[in-house]
């Protein structure tokens, strides 16, 4: 039962975070989305022949500005936990710069794949709509 019910959560997870990426990576206020799924991700093709159904609900992705438009954005969702943890059943969201990898220095940060924009997404299990609701009411905002 728990291996069904485990099986359930990933599939729920997998689904929602592609959904999520697709609607960012179109999204005008989105520099760039971290994921690879996209066909623009370098391990893409890694991704499609180790994951056919799909991987991966954690994230990071650019919104356009600085790290001040990150943190205000961050802080004007309402279903997602400002939480640190990844892979919860809720969605997640933390500016990395500041939080869990604060004390790297700027250059340590881009060797990371971080800027001062970059957020992370830990996509739960919400009804999708609910997920894609709150990221565009957040953006609505700026």
């Amino acid at each position: 039962m728990a291996v069904t019910i485990l099986s359930l959560r990933v599939d729920r997870h997998i689904s929602n975070a592609l959904k999520t990426v697709e609607y960012l990576s179109k999204h005008p206020q989105v520099e760039t989305v971290n994921h690879p799924a996209l066909e623009t991700h370098p391990d893409n093709a890694l991704y499609q022949k180790y994951f056919p159904n799909g991987a991966g609900s954690i994230f990071t992705f650019e919104i356009k500005g600085g790290a001040e438009d990150a943190r205000a954005y961050i802080d004007r969702l309402e279903l997602f936990s400002l939480l640190a943890n990844v892979a919860d059943s809720k969605s997640l969201v933390i500016h990395p710069a500041s939080t869990t990898h604060s004390q790297l220095s700027a250059s340590e940060l881009l060797e990371q794949g971080i800027k001062p924009n970059t957020v992370r997404l830990s996509i739960g299990t919400e009804h999708i709509d609910d997920i894609i609701g709150d990221l565009e009411q957040a953006f609505g905002a700026v």
